[in-house]
């Protein structure tokens, strides 16, 4: 299961380095990679954020794992209008429950901007994940992770942009990988290694 970040953060640019709307460069990040992936193994997708009632009321599955998923993902990603607030933990509870995760092993890769402000604990989630699940793993991307207070150069300004996101526990609970991206190239990379088809980058 991909789990994707539609937040309105993801919409985001301006003075914290980041040139355009994260959107648009995890859409061609994904455009690059899913194709070849989406004929190597079966995709599912969870999107959080814009819709619902209120600004974390929309956790979606839009589908569970499937062949030939590529098209629809990407059809999915490329309509979104990013809108929100950011529900993580419950999305990846969904993501799970829609693995069977108690029963069938399964893997889930949540591509993310960073914080949870929906009041969930994706802590206390990758304890239970880890505690009651057949064989989960759970992989984080964090995309252009921001910390919580900007500075200006030489004023604590490489913390703020080298911030980790809430949810590497997730990762690390589950026996995934925490990667942070601060490029379309490095996301390409991520999103390559967590979802198991790092050989498709040789065959490009």
């Amino acid at each position: 299961m991909i789990v994707f970040d539609g937040s309105g953060s993801m919409a985001e640019m301006g003075f914290n380095d980041i040139d355009e709307p994260r959107i648009f460069e995890a859409r061609r990040a994904l455009h690059q990679t899913v194709p070849a992936i989406g004929q190597a193994r079966r995709l599912g997708l969870v999107i959080y954020g814009p819709g619902g009632e209120g600004r974390c009321g929309n956790v979606d599955v839009r589908f569970a794992p499937k062949w030939q998923a590529a098209p629809q993902i990407l059809d999915e990603v490329d309509q979104l209008e990013p809108d929100g607030d950011t529900p993580l933990t419950e999305a990846v509870a969904a993501a799970a429950n829609t693995l069977n995760y108690k029963e069938e092993p399964g893997a889930i890769v949540l591509v993310t901007d960073g914080k949870e402000t929906c009041g969930g604990d994706p802590c206390a989630l990758a304890a239970e994940l880890s505690a009651e699940g057949h064989d989960l793993t759970v992989h984080v991307i964090g995309y252009k992770v921001r910390g919580d207070q900007f500075a200006w150069e030489g004023e604590g300004h490489n913390d703020y942009k080298q911030a980790t996101s809430v949810a590497r526990c997730l990762a690390d609970r589950t026996g995934g990988q925490y990667v942070s991206a601060e490029t379309v190239n490095e996301l390409i990379g991520a999103l390559r290694v967590t979802l198991g088809c790092s050989v498709i980058g040789r065959l490009d």
